[in-house]
């Protein structure tokens, strides 16, 4: 029995001897219309569409679009005898937008790993740059700054490191931490920089601009809110401190001489008070390591209950151990004992409290919560300094009421400092930055009334040298940390 199916409109039908001929001539014309050249019958198409369609499973999910194509143009290409045309129709197909041509499948790909790669990079710290650029808050968004160097108490104060309360405070305490350690983070920055730059040949007002550049940039200068905390001094030699160059001033850094750099930062207030002695010539050494000395021992005796006699004796003892040749001559190094150590509260610098790097001076013991600024001077001169002249270095009176000014130019001066410093303190060179023209009358009129303290110069026997080391304490309830500490001292 033959079966024909072919678009035929007819049923099974019983082949007999007779009829058989007739069926045969048919099936050839059929044939030979559908342009087949074998006798293969027709019957086996389907059962390669199965085969077909189970590969079609095996195939990656990729690919199965262009298996579609071919699946619905190989029908007819069967019907019509042109399926090597269309299978080349259809590799052309996919030779234009396959896998070997750039087309949409690869383009995907690299956009995916493109959003990786930017989601890597939102999650990636920053790195500081060199010279740096990045302000320090942006650096450690979570604000979680980096701590000082811990020191743990001992003897009467033991018991705080383990003390629940103790901890509870310390937590309590953490904000003005935070805000004081962006700062000191801010300056060992800074410091970092400028060391590795700094060298004879340099105007001091290079030296300073510089250095107050990055470090506005590095603390996110803003108001009153975030900035320097007073101006960069650089006393040369014999001028211990207070020493900042005035607009027009053209001193010029030279290899022997002795340039002590104290600078400060501040974040809501809470001020970073930091110096440390650059020089050049090696003789210097037993000078400056004797500074450095006596303020280590000055940080070591520091804490809670701590009597501020009892550390200045502990530093005078440590300073003058030391000697230094210069010329052939031997000098000791001495401590300049009318300048000190001090407390620091928010926007006061000088908040009362002094500590001295001599013997003798006020029993009074430090407390807890406090910030402290330890410094020492030594001096192979006489040990002992006064003003000089050409004042560079002014503040605002702390405590200062109300004053009546008849002068208009005084008045808006004041105002100046008011937005501009507060009660920090400022120079010639940042009021001129400000925008002041012509204030210096107007300037020693507000110092003649008492609105506006002077603080110049501070000098030693001339011809001699004097060196300087300056680190920022706070005493907290568990510890005590040296907030300023960073890897160069």
């Amino acid at each position: 029995h033959y079966y024909i199916t072919n678009n035929l409109s007819m049923s099974a039908a019983v082949i007999t001897p007779a009829t058989e001929e007739p069926i045969r001539n048919e099936l050839a014309e059929l044939q030979l219309d559908n342009g087949e050249d074998d006798k293969t019958p027709q019957l086996e198409a389907p059962v390669a569409k199965k085969n077909k369609k189970k590969k079609k499973k095996k195939k990656p999910a990729g690919e199965q679009q262009e298996e579609g194509i071919s699946e619905t143009v190989a029908p007819d290409a069967e019907k019509t005898g042109e399926s090597g045309v269309a299978a080349n129709g259809v590799e052309a197909m996919n030779g234009e937008g396959g896998e070997n041509q750039p087309g949409e499948g690869p383009t995907k790909k690299k956009k995916k790993k493109k959003k990786k790669n930017n989601a890597n990079n939102a999650n990636a710290k920053p790195v500081q740059t060199d010279p740096p650029t990045i302000a320090i808050g942006d650096l450690f968004p979570d604000a979680n700054f980096p701590e000082g160097e811990i020191c743990q108490y001992t003897d009467n104060n033991l018991w705080r490191t383990t003390s629940q309360e103790m901890k509870m405070k310390d937590y309590a305490f953490e904000e003005a931490l935070r805000d004081a350690r962006q700062a000191a983070e801010a300056h060992r920055t800074v410091r970092k920089y400028v060391q590795s730059w700094i060298k004879p040949g340099l105007t001091m007002t290079e030296i300073c601009e510089k250095l107050e550049d990055c470090s506005r940039r590095m603390i996110k200068e803003n108001g009153l809110e975030a900035g320097l905390a007073f101006p960069t001094g650089c006393s040369i030699n014999h001028c211990a401190a207070h020493y900042t160059p005035n607009p027009g001033d053209k001193t010029v850094l030279m290899y022997d001489d002795v340039c002590k750099v104290d600078f400060g930062t501040h974040i809501n207030g809470r001020i970073i008070d930091c110096a440390w002695t650059v020089h050049f010539n090696p003789k210097f050494d037993p000078l400056v390591n004797a500074a450095k000395a006596a303020t280590n021992m000055g940080i070591k005796c520091a804490g809670i209950d701590a009597r501020l006699n009892e550390i200045g004796e502990a530093i005078q003892e440590v300073m003058e151990s030391y000697e230094v040749e210069l010329d052939g001559k031997n000098y000791q190094v001495k401590c300049i004992r009318n300048l000190n150590g001090h407390s620091i509260e928010p926007y006061k610098i000088h908040a009362g409290k002094t500590v001295p790097i001599i013997k003798g001076g006020e029993a009074i013991k430090m407390e807890e919560g406090e910030f402290y600024a330890i410094e020492t001077f030594g001096s192979t001169g006489k040990g002992l300094v006064h003003d000089d002249v050409d004042c560079s270095h002014y503040m605002k009176n702390f405590d200062i009421g109300h004053v009546p000014i008849r002068i208009n130019r005084a008045k808006g001066l004041l105002n100046t400092i008011n937005r501009q410093f507060g009660t920090l303190a400022f120079c010639k060179r940042w009021l001129e930055r400000a925008g002041e023209t012509k204030y210096l009358l107007a300037l020693k009129h507000l110092c003649d009334l008492g609105i506006v303290n002077d603080y110049p110069p501070l000098v030693d026997q001339k011809g001699c040298y004097t060196a300087q080391m300056e680190h920022t304490i706070v005493l907290r309830p568990t510890c005590k940390e040296v907030i300023s500490r960073g890897d160069d001292y």
